[in-house]
């Protein structure tokens, strides 16, 4: 008999679970306004968005995941039930077993905690295990340092390092993108 020892959603202090349409886009839209926050999840331009905005962007997701069928979005939430993050894997290559990882811690009090080393365990769970993706790819600005010791802490290795490529706070910084296959991945489990 087959017996799965290891929860696909859930850590000693977090899980993984869907939008909820009613709490979280107050939230969200909170964490909009953290420029610190902005700066580490996104690298494109932000501005602070209202509460309806972030229910506009849920719609959309849900709808994308539903037509696209290559984008997997998940609250990131503590076992008491706490929205504190988000994880996500987009632009899946299905045909060629690839995905794209990005995660953010966006209550404060949470980061720097394990609590995203959780969520990404949970991710890489997901994306090898339940999704059988071959490689998965994170994309970091330079400045992150936490978000580069995460990656490399789980085995994350730089395959490209784009120099200057980012425009932030009057400087330019390079951004890295790392990646992971299943098979170094598995070794390290």
């Amino acid at each position: 008999m087959f017996t799965i020892h290891t929860q696909l959603c859930e850590t000693r202090d977090v899980c993984f679970g869907p939008i909820d349409h009613e709490m979280h886009p107050e939230i969200e839209a909170r964490w909009t306004h953290d420029a610190e926050f902005m700066r580490l999840m996104e690298l494109k331009p932000t501005h602070p968005l209202s509460v309806e905005a972030v229910r506009e962007q849920y719609e959309a997701i849900e709808r994308d995941m539903e037509e696209l069928k290559n984008l997997f979005y998940f609250t990131i939430r503590t076992v008491d039930d706490r929205l504190i993050g988000k994880a996500i894997i987009e632009w899946v290559d299905w045909s060629n077993g690839n995905g794209y990882l990005r995660l953010g811690i966006g209550e404060p009090e949470f980061r720097r905690r394990g609590y995203g080393s959780q969520a990404l365990e949970l991710l890489l769970r997901h994306a090898f295990d339940e999704l059988d993706l071959y490689r998965v790819t994170a994309v970091v600005p330079a400045y992150n340092e936490g978000a580069i010791r995460l990656f490399q802490k789980f085995g994350f290795m730089e395959e490209v390092r784009r120099s200057a490529a980012l425009h932030r706070d009057g400087e330019f910084w390079d951004i890295i993108s790392f990646g992971l296959l299943k098979a170094e991945w598995c070794e390290s489990v």
